[in-house]
């Protein structure tokens, strides 16, 4: 039977907003073919603006629509799953972190449940993200895979990849904004220590890291040591603060925060 909405929300947080912003701006799915739930309305006022459908029933969402995505904590997904108890949901898309398919699969008691799991991060909301995306569960059917894959490709990035390698790449694209904006604000606080303005600080230190990004994305013909290289002399100025990270176990300090992230998103997969 044909449902009233294509794609149907349950959690209204800002990832969720995110990725409603990206399919109906860019119009790959109009507003009135969507339907969001959230407990708090509050957060659905926050939606309002969109033109979706809105309610505070998680049901209305997964029984009225042909595509759900689950958009909650990953600690909160057992209770919503049993709020949907006896629906026959068919297809199910989760950013859930660290909450494997087979887990949702048995928590909705559904045999025949298709789940595809994305890991968005925070520049979604801009159109600038990356998302990994598992849709072997999807593969037989090109529609499908068509249309989950071009709401994701609507907020940046898409990275096809399997769902062993999601952990991990929470501690990587998921977590690592994070990381990035510490390290920003590491040398904006170190800009203004030597002299500058906070100002002045901030838009050097955003446009070097941006910029630099931009020339690892495209020198396909140099690796990151050579790019590292590129930018020091002998005796000069910079390899004194590369000697400084090297004696300070950069590399290490950033393995074992990845690490501890990636552990994390594992004990939310048990």
């Amino acid at each position: 039977m044909k449902k009233q909405f294509k794609l149907g929300v349950i959690g209204g947080g800002f990832m969720a907003q995110a990725i409603l912003k990206g399919v109906i701006y860019s119009d790959f799915l109009r507003a009135k073919k969507i339907i969001v739930s959230d407990v708090s309305g509050e957060a659905l006022d926050k939606l309002d603006y969109l033109g979706t459908a809105l309610t505070e029933n998680n049901r209305d969402v997964a029984d009225n629509s042909e595509y759900i995505l689950f958009a909650v904590k990953p600690q909160n997904f057992l209770t919503v799953a049993e709020s949907l108890h006896g629906l026959p949901i068919e297809k199910v898309i989760t950013i859930m972190a660290g909450v494997r398919k087979q887990k949702i699969k048995d928590a909705l008691f559904g045999r025949s449940i298709r789940v595809a799991r994305a890991m968005p991060n925070l520049p979604c909301s801009i159109g600038s993200g990356m998302t990994a995306l598992d849709l072997s569960d999807f593969e037989d059917n090109v529609d499908d895979c068509s249309f989950i894959n071009s709401i994701f490709s609507n907020l940046g990035n898409v990275l096809s990849i399997s769902e062993d390698k999601l952990n991990a790449v929470t501690g990587i694209s998921g977590s690592g904004p994070a990381y990035v904006y510490m390290f920003i604000d590491g040398l904006i606080r170190a800009g203004v220590k030597q002299g500058l303005t906070e100002d002045e600080a901030k838009t050097l230190a955003v446009t070097t890291v941006f910029g630099g990004a931009e020339m690892v994305a495209h020198a396909e013909d140099k690796s990151l040591n050579d790019l590292i290289l590129a930018v020091c002399s002998k005796g000069g100025t910079t390899i004194q603060a590369v000697e400084s990270f090297r004696a300070d176990d950069l590399y290490g300090t950033i393995d074992r925060a990845v690490t501890a992230c990636v552990q994390r998103a594992e004990e939310l997969s048990e």
